[in-house]
């Protein structure tokens, strides 16, 4: 099987100690400890959200899922003491959010008098205590996702598994959202898996960051190490930067650092490549290129908006981009 456990977490014992393969699907390693959160991060289609349901039981794996020293590969889905939370809520339409968050403790024998205390407990840290009694199609998004996230937590997970809770909500809302998981999470002293396809989640609410590839396990570290030195194309593209491989080693540099110009640059910088506009937006104060250079290499680089104007930088542009030496930072990988 491809892809190996990283040090940090016991590989028995509490915590989460996986080897899960799905037939041309998933083939992946991890182990996380009590308290972790690690964010899961990969282009579509990478397995990400294959990896998230094979842990919760929802599809059909092979190896193991050792969960505080209990294989939950041996265990009927609701014997295996995981929160799920999708990005589309999953809410029992014809419950109240009480009821909702109740299900769980309800479904272990907990009087349905205790349950619905801890139902609205959970609903007052999340502060949307006032909304209990409303049902799902009463809620907007971000009040029904804390909802969701409310029933999860509720059921006592010893795995939180978080498949894009942030997706699809109003920038505001989900930045609200965020922060309240977080708060949350410092608390929990289970393992957190959380699928984003947001920067913001993988830097700030994860303590490490799974890169998912193809199915396998393209990178493995904290947050640090793969936003410094990300190993794909697409973790490059999410903490904004460049990347070229060569064998084994990368080479990074910023958008910042790339000079465009219309015509190959007489300069000292031995990084040149030229290439035609694919796309222009705006990024901050910048304009952002997206450059499909001579090779089949895709660079970014910003630039001002006058200097766009000026040069006629628009979609379809033939265009040279250059970078100095100095400004291109080589490493190797770290193994997964």
């Amino acid at each position: 099987m491809a892809g190996h456990a990283v040090s940090g977490a016991a590989s028995v014992g509490p915590g989460l100690d996986a080897r899960l393969a799905v037939p041309d699907r998933l083939d992946v390693a991890l182990t996380a400890a009590p308290g972790e959160i690690v964010a899961v991060i990969g282009p579509n289609g990478a397995g990400k959200s294959t990896l998230v349901r094979a842990l919760a039981g929802l599809v059909p794996a092979t190896g193991h899922a050792l969960l505080d020293g209990t294989d939950l590969l041996t265990l009927p889905v609701r014997e295996r003491r995981v929160g799920l939370v999708f990005q589309d809520k999953m809410l029992f339409p014809h419950l109240t959010a009480r009821a909702n968050v109740a299900f769980g403790p309800r479904s272990r024998g907990v009087s349905r008098r205790t349950a619905e205390a801890a139902a609205q407990d959970w609903l007052d840290r999340l502060g949307i205590g006032d909304l209990a009694g409303r049902k799902p199609r009463q809620l907007s998004g971000g009040q029904a996702q804390r909802v969701a996230i409310a029933r999860a937590l509720a059921a006592d997970p010893r795995l939180l598994l978080l498949d894009e809770p942030m997706a699809g909500l109003d920038v505001s809302v989900a930045t609200a959202l965020r922060l309240e998981l977080a708060r949350h999470l410092r608390d929990y002293d289970g393992v957190t898996l959380l699928v984003t396809h947001d920067a913001i989640d993988a830097l700030t609410i994860a303590t490490r960051v799974l890169v998912v590839d193809a199915g396998r396990v393209a990178q493995f570290g904290t947050p640090l190490e793969v936003a410094q030195q990300p190993a794909t194309d697409h973790v490059a593209r999410l903490v904004g930067l460049n990347v070229l491989r060569d064998g084994e080693r990368f080479r990074a540099f910023s958008p910042t650092a790339v000079n465009v110009d219309l015509h190959e640059p007489d300069g000292s910088a031995r990084n040149r490549w030229p290439g035609r506009i694919a796309a222009a937006s705006p990024h901050g104060a910048a304009l952002r290129l997206v450059v499909h250079a001579v090779g089949g290499q895709e660079l970014i680089a910003d630039v001002t908006p006058a200097a766009a104007a000026e040069l006629g930088l628009v979609p379809g542009r033939e265009v040279w981009l250059s970078v100095k030496e100095t400004s291109v930072r080589s490493y190797v990988a770290a193994p997964t």
